[in-house]
């Protein structure tokens, strides 16, 4: 079996028994360990990590998922495709900070499984990111007027003042599974704008 690992340190260490089918390796880089077996070739694992090191900019699960779709263009697993997982782990990153579960994701199943990762993904991050203040924008003046307005033909509530017009958010944001993108009262992210003008 090829496996990796790392310490508490961030040192990776990587191991492919002999025993193992060919084609069989991995290769280590700064924070990644990139392994398989039954592979059709160390083109599989080298697209991997380069991957890994030239998609630095992406966020983890991401660079996770590009490295995936490099090692799948070159070559990927010798009997085909069938199955892919992805699972990142982040202290309180999980649910509403209950779990460290920051991502789970599995296609257990499917002709093109690493796409469907990647679509999954983008599922999730469009429910379940958390978006960071700078990216936030103040719900006042016509933005304020505008998002009421799309809230009232939801039926969604008064809207008349500013608390009103946020617990009217949050209320139709629970039935939208985007509760977890409102972090702070009286703003609003791009994202939770874009769905809301979409509906």
């Amino acid at each position: 079996m090829a496996r990796g690992c790392f310490d508490a340190a961030g040192r990776v260490a990587a191991h492919t028994g002999g025993g193992c089918p060919d084609w069989a390796g991995h290769q280590t880089g700064d924070g990644f360990s990139c392994q398989g077996n039954i592979l059709v070739s160390s083109a599989t694992v080298e697209a991997m990590a380069a991957a890994m090191r030239e998609r630095a900019e992406l966020e983890l699960p991401e660079r996770l998922v590009a490295a995936l779709e490099a090692g799948q263009a070159a070559g990927g697993d010798a009997r085909g495709q069938q199955s892919a997982a992805l699972l990142v782990v982040r202290e309180g990153g999980g649910y509403g900070g209950r779990s460290d579960r920051h991502v789970d994701l599995r296609v257990d199943d499917h002709p093109t499984p690493i796409a469907e990762l990647g679509r999954l993904l983008a599922l999730h991050r469009r429910y379940f990111r958390r978006p960071s203040d700078d990216e936030l924008v103040e719900l006042a003046g016509p933005l304020a007027a505008e998002v009421a307005g799309l809230l009232a033909r939801r039926g969604a509530g008064p809207t008349g003042d500013a608390a009103a017009l946020w617990a009217a958010l949050e209320g139709w944001a629970g039935l939208e599974n985007l509760e977890e993108r409102l972090v702070r009262p009286g703003w609003i992210d791009p994202t939770t704008l874009g769905v809301l003008r979409e509906g």
